[in-house]
């Protein structure tokens, strides 16, 4: 399992959720990551997943 980085910001750029998940490959991380920014109501705040290299899986404005 590899860990992955979900983080949401409001418009002042307060952390509304900085969380860390694992899944087995990014694809999963990515799809889990969002489903989590879902389930916390924040898929249409500034958010981001990124794996833990650093590499960016997805990024929201």
């Amino acid at each position: 399992m590899y860990k992955y980085f979900v983080t949401a910001y409001d418009k002042s750029g307060k952390h509304l959720l900085n969380d860390v998940i694992e899944a087995g490959d990014d694809q999963a991380g990515r799809e889990n990551g969002m489903k989590k920014l879902e389930d916390e109501n924040l898929l249409l705040h500034t958010s981001r997943v990124v794996n833990s290299k650093g590499k960016l899986l997805y990024f929201h404005a």
